[in-house]
């Protein structure tokens, strides 16, 4: 190999880019990393609803003490208008009860470890820089890529420099582009990117102030994502502090073009529309300064080449009513620091690495498409464009019965947790819930496959055994995996366990008698044990749907009983709280 300035050159200084160095800075001190920022840090940001599986990560960089210690809010859900009714729901990402108002900076342990934050990127994206800055990245802000120097190659184009704005030439042996929207290298070398969906939006957004503006709606010292329809799209409201706020309007393109309104227009209009938004911001003062993007849902041809990378939302981007963008981001820059620092160790074989790579952070942006799709196209409160939903259903096998609309996601949402049943920070207690609040043709009864089984009983004929990458600890693990069409069973975590029970045990009894056992051993306290035996019920639930398990009744047998609440402790109507026991 040629003498090079640096071994890693990451491009973008936002969470891809600072997560990215982290990683690698930590478990291997002796690589040489450094980050090319075009702004300054604090700057302002979109993107500031977390999902829970970024505490994790934040942990794992070291950098959680830090994000503590700045006082985030708490996320514990969403409440929306969205689907049948105009009246607000709600989401928890667990049980109310189980939330405590812990004294913060808190530790990433119990309940903590299964909820998220709502995050001022200005503040937070600068900790995380500093953070990989003095963990030994070398950090250069004010600093721009001007231009990327490549020549051909078997593989595709190879990156030779990256040129900087004062002329400067730097060398590495890998590149990473973690630029975001402006994807600098992947424009450069021409890569091309699909977006293989109609979900083409616009955003428009300013920042509120206003001592205290947000104490009325903190929940057990928590806070949510406010999410509220309108008949061309919708507004989000993020509680970034109790005294500052994220407000933004989301609409289709085209309708935001015949409209003829200016953004400001239509975000102001948009939040006159909606009378409890407006009565949050009373009194409230705005930065005057609008921010706007383009929201269009896509993802990139080429995920990878001969010696680079890339890495969060230049990889791909799925529409921002899931909240998902930040755990996106967080968990492909986790999974690319893993999977260089194996390149280097060299004792597995690079290519699995990189097309594990490719393949898997491009299947995660498309299954939150098309999630995102499916959430879209259950609202009957878009009045002036269900032209477009309509579409979006027509084109995503839509509208479907809740059995087939959750096969399809149980086939494909398993990703945002290698062994457990998640996508977009819902679990299928919360998938099921949901299709009782959208609006699909067809959705009537939504029932448990395995609800009144007495019997099941594994069906793993036809089966190939195949290995995916998981990262961890610096590391990719080859988690084992069955694979059968187009599903597949990860033979690790909560799906590991439904497996090993169902192979032992078919009776009902036996089976859930079974789980209680192999849980029990695994965690160390009541609270985590229960969250981890649902897990475990719940990917029972998506083999069934997925035709590994075939379920039967016996008269007179104990069976398994499950349904989906109206109004349940992890969805429910905001007026009638947690189980419809009372205002929330």
């Amino acid at each position: 190999m040629p003498e090079h300035q640096y071994d890693v050159a990451i491009v973008g200084g936002g969470p891809g880019g600072s997560t990215t160095g982290s990683i690698l800075k930590k478990y291997n001190p002796g690589l040489k990393v450094v980050i090319f920022e075009r702004e300054e840090f604090p700057r302002d940001h979109i993107g500031e609803s977390q999902l829970p599986p970024i505490g994790r990560i934040l942990t794992e960089m070291g950098v959680w003490p830090k994000i503590e210690a700045a006082g985030f809010p708490v996320k514990l859900g969403a409440t929306y208008t969205w689907g049948k009714t105009t009246e607000p729901w709600v989401f928890s990402f667990i049980p109310v009860s189980e939330v405590r108002e812990d004294p913060r900076p808190g530790k990433y342990e119990g309940w903590r470890t299964r909820v998220a934050m709502q995050v001022d990127r200005a503040k937070y994206d600068k900790i995380l820089l500093e953070h990989a800055g003095e963990l030994g990245c070398e950090v250069r802000q004010k600093t721009k890529v001007v231009k990327v120097h490549s020549e051909p190659s078997k593989a595709g184009p190879k990156v030779t420099a990256l040129e900087l704005e004062n002329g400067e030439k730097i060398t590495a042996r890998y590149y990473v582009d973690a630029s975001g929207n402006a994807a600098i290298l992947r424009r450069q070398l021409g890569v091309e990117v699909d977006a293989p969906t109609l979900l083409r939006n616009v955003a428009f957004w300013d920042y509120w102030t206003k001592p205290g503006m947000n104490e009325p709606i903190k929940e057990f010292g928590g806070l949510r994502i406010h999410i509220r329809s309108l008949g061309y799209g919708w507004i989000w409201y993020i509680a970034l502090s109790l005294d500052r706020t994220s407000v933004g309007v989301v609409c289709n393109a085209e309708y935001y073009k015949n409209s003829g309104k200016r953004p400001e227009e239509m975000l102001h209009e948009s939040l006159a529309k909606q009378p409890q938004v407006s009565k949050w911001l009373e009194g409230a003062t705005c930065r005057g300064k609008l921010d706007s993007t383009t929201d269009w849902s896509y993802v990139s041809e080429k995920v990878l080449g001969p010696n680079w990378f890339l890495c969060g939302e230049c990889l791909g981007f799925a529409d921002p009513i899931l909240s998902a963008g930040l755990t996106l981001t967080h968990t492909c820059a986790e999974h690319l620091a893993c999977t260089i620092l194996e390149l280097e160790r060299g004792q597995i074989e690079p290519t699995w690495l990189r097309s594990q790579y490719e393949s898997i952070q491009k299947r995660r942006v498309l299954q939150h498409m098309k999630f995102a799709e499916y959430w879209y196209s259950g609202n009957g409160l878009f009045q002036n464009i269900l032209d477009n939903c309509a579409k979006i259903a027509e084109e995503s096998g839509l509208p479907i019965s809740p059995a087939d609309a959750f096969r399809w996601l149980s086939n494909g949402g398993i990703d945002d947790h290698v062994g457990q049943f998640a996508i977009g920070g819902y679990g299928l207690s919360a998938v099921k819930s949901i299709q009782k609040r959208l609006s699909h043709k067809g959705d009537g009864e939504v029932r448990y496959f395995i609800d009144g089984a007495t019997d099941l009983e594994l069906n793993l004929s036809g089966a190939n055994h195949s290995v995916i990458a998981s990262p961890m600890g610096g590391t990719i693990r080859k988690v084992p995996v069955l694979e059968r069409g187009n599903t597949r069973i990860p033979l690790s975590g909560p799906y590991g366990i439904a497996v090993d029970v169902l192979k032992k045990a078919s009776k009902a009894d036996a089976v859930l008698t079974g789980i209680k056992s192999a849980v029990a051993p695994l965690v160390t306290d009541a609270m985590s044990a229960r969250a981890l035996y649902a897990q475990v019920i719940q990917c029972i639930e998506a083999l069934a749907a997925q035709g590994w398990i075939t379920c039967r009744t016996r008269p007179g047998a104990p069976a398994i009983r499950l349904e989906a609440p109206d109004e349940g402790e992890i969805m429910y109507t905001q007026s009638k709280g947690p189980g419809g026991r009372g205002t929330a």
